[in-house]
C-alpha cells in the first residue's frame, strides 16, 4: 500500500505521516475557529488536495466491510492507523499470534508411521 501511495505522488505518502487538521484562524477576540475554505491559502489548498488524494486511494482499494470502519475519516493518517490495526493488529495481538505459532512449531512431530509426504501435508 505504501508503494501504491508513493506511486500516485510522494506527497500522498507524506500525508500519512502527520495528521491533517482543518485550517483555523483567530477572530478579533482571539477565539480559534475553523477557517472558511474561501480563505485558505494556496499552501493549505495543496495540503488538502494531497490528503484527499491519499484518502481516495485508501477508500478505493479496500473491501466494503472495512470501508464501513473508515468512511467518516477526514484524515489520511487516521484512516491509515485504523487500517493498520485492522489488518496487522496491535502489538499485543502480534505477540500473542507469534507465541501461538511458536508453540505449534515446537509441538510439531512426525510419527513413526508417517511418511515424509504425509507429514508435509
Amino acid at each position: 500500500m505504501e508503494a501504491f501511495l508513493m506511486s500516485l505522488d510522494m506527497r500522498c505518502w507524506r500525508a500519512i505521516i502527520p495528521r491533517w487538521e482543518h485550517p483555523t484562524e483567530k477572530d478579533e477576540t482571539e477565539k480559534v475557529t475553523r477557517k472558511s475554505e474561501l480563505k485558505w491559502t494556496s499552501e493549505e489548498d495543496d495540503v488538502v488536495v494531497v490528503n484527499s488524494r491519499a484518502l481516495n486511494a485508501l477508500f478505493n482499494v479496500i473491501d466494503l466491510n472495512i470501508f464501513k470502519l473508515i468512511n467518516t475519516c477526514k484524515s489520511a493518517k487516521v484512516t491509515w492507523d485504523i487500517l493498520k490495526v485492522t489488518f496487522e493488529g496491535t502489538s499485543k495481538v502480534k505477540i500473542s499470534l507469534l507465541q501461538i505459532l511458536t508453540s505449534h512449531f515446537e509441538a510439531l512431530q512426525m510419527t513413526e508411521e508417517e511418511t515424509i509426504d504425509e507429514f508435509n501435508v
